[in-house]
């Protein structure tokens, strides 16, 4: 694929139809149950937590896959990428079968590890013994999904994705309303609908994009290969690995120190929030691609206007969404309760989140962009120290110690995210991830 047929907007705009459906997708699981037993919502999504540990997993993968075959098409070193893409469908079929084992093997000790109770583990067991054990499925989607975003074609992800959700909501209405199975019925539409998605994926992949002779490029085994995805993708993994544990001891912080109507109005703010960075993960995967790809040709000149570029216009999106969501705080919070206390509580809160957005955004879109560029250390040297250093400790300081309660924790949250942005700025700015290209050590 030639860089230059790549457009900002043609990639992005796909991928943030397909990250926003992907998140309806186990939302509307949770919906269909609320309206038949809310105890088997609860159950599901339960389950689901469990389930998206797996995310970090498959991410060394995916994450290092992506990286490599933009910057080998970049290169135009296209057997390379067709290896890659054949090594990362191989691995994560193998790492998925061996976590569908595990969660169908152990989901009553998994579950019972993170809190699950009674009929709460007797009903998520049973949701997550069949999602689980089809989370194999899962994994070759992800890679395959990967290697055809990375080749341009952003909108096919994007349709199947569309169709999976479509499947997933008819089934799950068919299973649950007409049939009554419950949380039975709710996992068998999602793993079909996976299962579904996997096999179109599939007939497009070694149809439109690759062959499958690409699987003959394995042998002998590329051992080196592996070292680079490891190299990659491990420190992307941990730094996910690190915010979400950082996030646990927050949530801790929270439920023992604030009170409950500040407990509701956190929980309302994000579900807003949530819409607020949408856009900047659609720019900062596409801009990825386009680094990718910039730096794999030797374009770093280019590469680094593109970055900056996909920066601007994401923070400008972020922040004029963020800003009109601080204009109508009060309605937006009314949409979820009609207690007052609430409803302030959360009106302050989406006055703070403009200041978070602007290093939220900044920080989704370059440090995909130094990801693309095969620089991974930095950004998770800096996600470590700040995440613990100003997110943690600010948020026991500012909410607690201070006690600033729910205002002084997103005052820490914006803190953490401004000062990790202005950390990726001035290493964009510096160039030093200019280097850090794999393809001209390979």
């Amino acid at each position: 694929m030639n860089d230059k047929k790549m457009t900002l907007f043609g990639l992005a705009w796909p991928i943030f139809i397909e990250t926003a459906l992907f998140m309806l997708l186990g939302i509307v699981d949770v919906f269909v149950l609320s309206q038949y037993n809310d105890l088997a919502a609860s159950a599901v999504n339960t389950a689901n937590q469990a389930a998206s540990i797996t995310a970090i997993v498959f991410s060394v993968i995916s994450t290092a896959s992506a990286v490599l075959i933009s910057q080998y098409l970049g290169a135009e070193k296209y057997s390379s990428a067709s290896r890659i893409a054949a090594l990362s469908i191989v691995l994560n079929f193998v790492t998925g079968l061996i976590i569908s084992a595990v969660f169908v093997i152990f989901n009553s000790q998994i579950l019972g590890f993170i809190g699950a109770k009674g009929d709460i583990l007797r009903l998520s067991g049973e949701y997550l013994s069949i999602v689980g054990g089809f989370m194999f499925m899962q994994a070759v989607m992800n890679a395959m999904a990967v290697i055809i975003r990375n080749h341009g074609m952003t909108k096919i992800s994007m349709y199947v994705t569309v169709g999976m959700n479509i499947l997933n909501t008819g089934l799950d209405i068919l299973f649950v309303a007409a049939f009554d199975m419950g949380v039975t019925g709710v996992a068998i539409a999602t793993s079909f609908s996976r299962v579904a998605g996997t096999a179109v994926l599939a007939v497009v992949l070694f149809k439109k994009v690759e062959k499958l002779s690409i699987f003959r490029l394995l042998k002998p085994f590329p051992l080196r290969d592996i070292g680079d995805i490891l190299r990659i993708g491990v420190p992307g993994a941990l730094e996910t690995f690190l915010y979400n544990l950082s996030q646990l001891v927050i949530t801790s912080l929270v439920l023992n120190f604030l009170t409950e109507a500040e407990l509701m109005a956190k929980t309302y703010v994000q579900s807003v929030t949530m819409f607020f960075y949408l856009f900047a993960i659609a720019i900062g995967q596409a801009s990825q691609i386009m680094i990718g790809h910039l730096t794999g040709a030797g374009k770093t000149d280019e590469a680094y206007r593109c970055g900056f570029r996909s920066h601007r216009i994401a923070l400008l999106i972020a922040l004029g969404i963020s800003s009109v969501g601080a204009l109508f705080r009060y309605p937006l919070m009314g949409l979820f309760t009609e207690n007052p206390q609430v409803i302030e509580l959360g009106a302050m809160v989406l006055i703070i989140n403009v200041a978070l957005e602007f290093g939220r955004s900044t920080n989704l879109v370059l440090i995909a962009c130094l990801r693309g560029s095969g620089d991974v250390f930095f950004p998770t040297a800096c996600a470590i120290f700040s995440n613990w250093a100003i997110s943690v400790l600010g948020s026991y300081l500012f909410a607690v110690v201070l006690g600033m309660g729910l205002n002084g924790l997103w005052i820490a949250l914006a803190l953490d995210e401004i000062v990790r942005g202005i950390l990726m700025i001035f290493r964009w700015k510096s160039g030093k991830w200019k280097t850090k290209c794999v393809v001209k050590e390979n």
